[in-house]
């Protein structure tokens, strides 16, 4: 029995509170609540009372029941009541748009995009680059909606990033991430775009038979003043044992993105985190674990995390894909190649449009955003929900923020992004400090662990002071007799423990190891990076391993000031007082229902 039903009200004829006890509920309806007046009452008469096991019937002077009448939560509202129709004959599949429980999913495990399109916000004026395979923009589906002027064949060179015909559509994929984000609604074609006002650009530089850093760093960079959002949904590739991240042009060309981009206020970039499972670790792709992209993990439509999902420390939310269930309507609906509809989209690749489109609907909201406003507004709105993983917990950080190892900070909402963006102030400069650095080699042991520390000032005191984090790289030199058996850990001094590397059974690595790796943690968002952080090494794994550390450095980036934290630092320590608070109540409450059943037994 939860606190807050022993309130206290004086009366002149004695002490009045309330007690649960257990009743049915009949019409006319009446709880399981009753208010008991005593006789002769007072604060010191209800503490004995409460604490006793029983007590005499001469003390109780009347007990009411009462009787039940409706209260509403404000802005909180039932599947039933969401009032959105479309023509589009695959719209009711698009459970990760509105989850009513189709194909035995979980009703309101989805993006709570209802409620941004209830408020009028559905994408427009914003533009979204599909850096893929091309995209089919003659789709009836996609036509009204395409940006012909943003986009560009880099595989071609030409202005029409048409998918390559194959007789298998390999070269679908680019057309079904377009139409997750801007598939036109009430057209009767296909299904629905998340921002379906929204426009998209095709960026063609996938299909050839090797990537240069030409290629990458001029998609990238293509039009950063037209497009807002780029989406992509590829990376190294994911067979457990790569280790490969983006070149110099391509780095330079993201710099400038979210430097240049947007007038300045950066270009905001979506990553997929990957598609290797439980075999590979997504912070040893550069691309989903670079401070400048958005990493995006998925789940399936019953919380449940997809079988190729990949788990890092990089990785700050999640939107929906396919995953374990065969059922054929449990895949993405969306547009495909020729004019055609899909039902089976599926993996990261799907996740990272849905969360493109998401962010489309926060832009249109604000258009002042920064790529940084995006990257708070999606720590502070994303919701555990109903998400759940078998191995890893959920878990606080050390300013009460909720966040998994595999689903970052949780999964998108749309409604609650957008309210929050239409009236977001954009966060203070951003500063950068070497926290500290290891340089001596250091053994790691075949057993046991290598357990080192760093106790940093955070450059208090100097212009690139950093009070509350953002994210923090721990840039790692490192080698091993077998890499895939390293597991790296780090605990910030507010204790916040990072999984920076987990094992990958397939990576045999014995040469090359990791060297001025930057493994990055989102985890300790809003934290004081001030005190001691420790960094353990050790091998997980049947056959014992050798291996040297050879640097550890410490990066730490973020503000001097942000007053939300703060709130949210005040609100978490208030939960935890209330939460203590509810316990003692519990405590009496069940002492006083004790009581009150012995006194109902005796009469």
């Amino acid at each position: 029995m939860k606190g807050g039903c022993f309130s206290r009200w004086k009366a002149a004829a004695g002490l009045l509170f309330c007690i649960m006890v257990f009743a049915s509920a009949e019409r006319p309806v009446f709880t399981n609540h009753f208010l008991v007046e005593l006789h002769k009452g007072g604060e010191e008469e209800a503490r004995q009372v409460a604490g006793e096991h029983g007590f005499g019937v001469r003390k109780v002077k009347m007990a009411l029941q009462q009787e039940g009448f409706n209260r509403k939560k404000r802005g909180y509202r039932d599947l039933n009541e969401i009032d959105i129709n479309m023509n589009d004959p695959l719209f009711t599949k698009q459970w990760y748009l509105i989850n009513t429980g189709q194909a035995d999913g979980t009703p309101g495990l989805d993006l709570n995009v209802a409620e941004a399109w209830e408020l009028g916000y559905t994408g427009k004026g914003v533009t979204i680059g599909i850096m893929d395979d091309g995209i089919d923009y003659l789709h009836p589906d996609l036509a009204s909606n395409y940006n012909a002027e943003a986009s560009y064949d880099f595989s071609s060179n030409d202005p029409y990033p048409y998918p390559r015909y194959t007789d298998d559509w390999f070269n679908s994929h680019g057309t079904r991430c377009a139409g997750e984000v801007s598939a036109a609604a009430n057209n009767n074609i296909c299904g629905v775009g998340v921002a379906y006002n929204s426009k998209v650009a095709g960026i063609r530089m996938l299909d050839q038979p090797f990537m240069t850093d030409i290629i990458e760093a001029s998609s990238i960079s293509h039009m950063p003043q037209l497009i807002d959002i780029y989406s992509a949904s590829w990376g190294p590739t994911d067979n457990g044992k790569t280790v490969d991240g983006p070149r110099e042009l391509t780095l330079q060309a993201m710099a400038d993105g979210v430097n240049k981009g947007r007038g300045g206020k950066g270009s905001i970039y979506v990553w997929a985190s990957g598609d290797g499972g439980s075999y590979d670790d997504c912070n040893c792709d550069g691309y989903a674990s670079s401070m400048w992209t958005i990493s995006i993990n998925s789940a399936i439509n019953d919380g449940r995390t997809a079988l190729y999902d990949e788990s890092c420390s990089s990785t700050l939310a999640s939107t929906f894909s396919n995953g374990r269930k065969r059922n054929p309507e449990a895949g993405v609906a969306t547009t495909d190649l020729y004019g055609n509809c899909t039902l089976r989209h599926s993996g990261t690749s799907a996740a990272a449009p849905e969360a493109a489109g998401v962010f489309a609907l926060a832009l249109e909201a604000n258009l002042a955003l920064t790529w940084r406003d995006m990257q708070h507004l999606t720590v502070l709105t994303s919701k555990r929900n109903q998400l759940h993983d078998e191995v890893h917990q959920w878990r606080r950080n050390g300013v009460g923020l909720e966040f998994n190892h595999l689903f970052g900070y949780g999964v998108l909402d749309a409604g609650a992004m957008v309210k929050m963006a239409k009236d977001w102030k954009t966060v203070p400069e951003r500063f950068h400090c070497v926290g500290g650095s290891v340089q001596d080699p250091e053994k790691i042991p075949s057993t046991g662990k290598l357990v080192l520390t760093l106790t940093t000032d955070a450059c208090e005191g100097k212009e690139n002071f950093v009070r509350y984090l953002e994210h923090v790289q721990a840039v790692i030199t490192v080698n091993a007799t077998r890499r895939g058996d390293l597991n790296i850990n780090m605990t910030s001094p507010m204790g916040t423990k990072s999984i920076l590397l987990s094992r990958r059974p397939r990576d045999d690595d014995s040469k090359v190891g990791f060297d001025k790796w930057p493994f990055m943690t989102t985890h300790t968002w809003g934290e004081d990076a001030r005190g001691t952080w420790t960094l353990e090494l050790g091998f997980v794994g049947s056959a014992p391993q050798k291996g040297v550390l050879k640097e550890w450095t410490l990066m730490l980036h973020g503000t001097q000031s942000a007053p939300y934290i703060d709130q949210v630092v005040r609100d978490y320590q208030s939960k935890l007082a209330m939460s203590k608070k509810e316990e003692l109540e519990e405590e009496l409450d069940e002492a006083v229902e004790r009581s009150l059943k012995s006194i109902l037994h005796k009469n």
